[in-house]
């Protein structure tokens, strides 16, 4: 009894330790608050049309496939063909990006990471505040750095729309990117959200019947 005290001490120490230092961590990313929502179909489209322009030249999003894009965003397939689909002609395949990760090792180190799951990943605020974050260091390899990703690796690809937009529209866009981002990592998240509600409506509906069924049976019970 006393060894497994001690190993139940030991055990809720390296938790409390690991707890503290993730929080410590933490406290020096400060992150701004994603306009995410996930019925916001403009921003959807809008996010998922940046995301192809983009990111998908150096990134893949290997777990959405683009008829899944097609039906969760709402947008006819022909569309989709005709404007986001650029390595494959089949609604079905992945969205891959075009540069293969040999190619992309020699340019930037190593390859770019998959994006489909990066929001659940790191949280929306982290994406968006990585997005908006890039600002000029010539002291890098590509002139710039990010605020909440020291030394990153990777170019600041919007800077031209930066430059075009103006400062507020530019985080407007990017808060687009940031929730298709969201999106790609939970498509089902508002069906799953609705469904829900009706589970708990019908369990709440079965709580009547189910007390009068109880108080039946134990009535005579004493």
């Amino acid at each position: 009894m006393k060894k497994f005290n001690l190993i139940f001490l030991a055990f809720t120490f390296s938790l409390w330790v690991s707890g503290s230092l993730f929080a410590s961590s933490a406290e020096h990313v400060k992150t701004e608050k994603a306009p995410i929502d996930p019925k916001d179909m403009v921003s959807l489209q809008h996010g998922a049309k940046l995301f192809v322009n983009y990111c998908l030249g150096c990134h893949s999003a290997r777990y959405m496939r683009y008829e899944q894009l097609a039906k969760g965003l709402e947008i006819p397939v022909e569309l989709v063909q005709k404007n986001f689909m650029v390595t494959t002609d089949k609604p079905g395949s992945p969205m891959l990006s075009a540069m293969t990760p040999e190619l992309a090792e020699q340019w930037f180190g190593a390859p770019p990471p998959d994006l489909t799951l990066e929001s659940r990943l790191r949280g929306a605020d982290w994406v968006y505040s990585y997005l908006t974050g890039f600002y000029e260091d010539e002291s890098r390899p590509w002139g710039v750095n990010n605020k909440i990703f020291k030394d990153v690796g990777m170019p600041n690809v919007m800077a031209s729309l930066e430059e075009e937009l103006g400062e507020h529209e530019f985080k407007k866009a990017m808060g687009d990117l940031a929730n298709f981002m969201a999106f790609m990592a939970d498509p089902v998240k508002v069906e799953r959200e609705a469904l829900g509600v009706k589970v708990l409506f019908f369990l709440l509906i079965l709580l009547i019947p189910v007390y009068l069924l109880k108080h039946e049976y134990w009535k005579d019970v004493h």
